[in-house]
C-alpha cells in the first residue's frame, strides 16, 4: 500500500470513499447481525481529563453496553455523524446504552479543553467525552479515523466497529442486539428519526467531487500561486490567472506554518474552485478573544441564496472561535465554482478546506 494510501485513511474521505477503501483492505461487512468478539475493551486511562462525568473505567462500565466514538471537533465528516449519536444516547441511555466520546485532536486549538468544553455545549453533546490529548486511548484501539464507532458489549468485549460516517441503520440494529443480549430482550427496534440541520446534514454525494484540501505545509496539495509556498516565512503570495478545479490560492502577506496558514496583514485571501453543495474552513484567530472579519464571494458576487451558515447573503462574516466554519451551501444545479474569502483584518489562522 503506497504512502499515500496510508495518508489518506488518516482522514475519513466520506462514506462513498470510505467503502471503496474497506473493499481493498478487505473489510467485509453482512446486513445480517452477526457480531463476533473483536477483543476485549482497551483501557480508558490515558484520558488525561473528563467532561460530562467523573473519571469512567473498564470495571465501573462491566454490565452496560458501550458506544465509543472517536471524535475531533472540527472534522465534518464527525459532525455529519453527531446527529445519530446524540439520538442514540438519548434513546437508549435508560436499557443500559453508555456513550463515550473519546476527543482525540488533529489541529493544536483542538488540545485545549477550553475550546472542547465551549464545543461540548456548543454541539450539545452531555454524554461522558474523555479528553486524549495524548492520543493514547486512540492508540489503544488501533484506531485512525475521523469518526470511529467501537460497540461493546456487557461483558467488555468489541463486537462490532465502524469507520467513517453512514451505516446508521446497522449501527442502532447492533446497539438495539447488545441491549437484547444484557438484558435478555425487552428492547424496541425501531430506528431513531433524524432531522438534522446546518452543518450536521448528510454529504450530497452525487455532487462531490472536492477532497478535503489541508493549507498548511505538511499535507498542501493544489497549491497554484506562483512560486508556490514558502514554509516557516512570511512572504506575499499573488492570485494566479486561473485556476484549476480544486487548485486553491492566497494573495496577501501569509506565513505558512506545518498545519496552517496565518495573515499578517489586512485584505489576504483565499480562493478556490471546487465542485460540491457545501464549502467550510477550518480557521480561527491567532489571539485568542479576538475576531476577523471576512468577506465572501462566489464567482465574484456576493453569494446571495448560497451563503452558508456562518456568513450573510452578502458574504460578511465574524471569526470568533476556533471552529469549522460553513461558507456556502449552494442550491441545485452544483457546478463548478470560485470561491473567494478575504479577510478584512489580519491575524487570522487558517487550517483547511473541506466539502459536502
Amino acid at each position: 500500500m503506497s504512502n499515500q494510501i496510508n495518508s489518506d485513511r488518516r482522514r475519513f474521505l466520506g462514506a462513498a470513499a470510505m467503502t471503496m477503501i474497506a473493499a481493498h483492505l478487505g473489510i467485509i461487512r453482512c446486513n445480517a447481525i452477526e457480531l463476533a468478539n473483536e477483543g476485549d475493551m482497551p483501557s480508558l486511562s490515558g484520558a488525561t481529563e473528563w467532561l460530562n462525568s467523573q473519571r469512567l473505567t473498564k470495571e465501573s462500565l462491566h454490565g452496560k453496553v458501550v458506544l465509543i466514538e472517536f471524535w475531533t471537533y472540527s472534522c465534518i465528516n464527525w459532525r455529519r455523524t453527531l446527529p445519530y449519536v446524540r439520538a442514540w444516547e438519548d434513546k437508549y441511555k435508560d436499557n443500559g446504552l453508555i456513550v463515550i466520546g473519546v476527543h482525540a485532536p488533529e489541529f493544536a486549538f483542538e488540545k485545549n479543553v477550553d475550546n472542547v468544553r465551549w464545543a461540548t455545549k456548543h454541539m450539545k453533546i452531555d454524554y461522558p467525552v474523555a479528553i486524549d490529548n495524548d492520543r493514547s486511548i486512540w492508540n489503544a484501539f488501533n484506531n485512525e479515523y475521523w469518526p470511529a464507532l467501537f460497540f461493546i458489549d456487557a461483558e467488555g468485549h468489541i463486537r462490532h466497529h465502524v469507520f467513517g460516517e453512514g451505516e446508521y441503520e446497522k449501527s442502532e440494529q447492533v446497539i438495539q442486539h447488545l441491549l437484547s443480549e444484557s438484558r435478555k430482550g425487552g428492547i424496541a427496534d425501531g430506528l431513531v428519526s433524524v432531522d438534522a440541520s446546518g452543518l450536521e446534514v448528510g454529504p450530497d454525494l452525487a455532487n462531490l467531487n472536492s477532497p478535503e484540501t489541508y493549507l498548511g505545509s505538511e499535507r498542501a496539495e493544489y497549491f497554484a500561486s506562483p512560486g508556490g509556498q514558502d514554509s516557516g516565512e512570511s512572504r506575499s503570495y499573488q492570485a494566479p490567472t486561473w485556476l484549476a478545479p480544486n487548485q486553491w490560492s492566497l494573495l496577501g502577506n501569509w506565513t505558512v506554518e506545518k498545519q496552517k496558514i496565518l495573515l499578517n496583514e489586512n485584505n489576504g485571501q483565499i480562493a478556490c474552485r471546487f465542485h460540491a453543495r457545501d464549502l467550510h474552513l477550518v480557521m480561527g484567530p491567532s489571539v485568542q478573544g479576538s475576531s476577523v472579519r471576512f468577506r465572501v464571494l462566489i464567482d465574484g458576487h456576493p453569494p446571495g441564496a448560497s451563503h452558508g451558515g456562518d456568513i450573510d447573503e452578502q458574504g460578511n462574516g465574524k471569526v470568533i472561535e476556533p471552529r469549522l466554519y460553513q461558507l456556502i451551501r449552494q442550491p441545485a444545479p452544483i457546478v463548478d465554482r470560485k470561491v473567494e474569502i478575504e479577510f478584512l483584518d489580519p491575524g487570522i489562522e487558517a487550517y483547511s478546506l473541506t466539502f459536502g
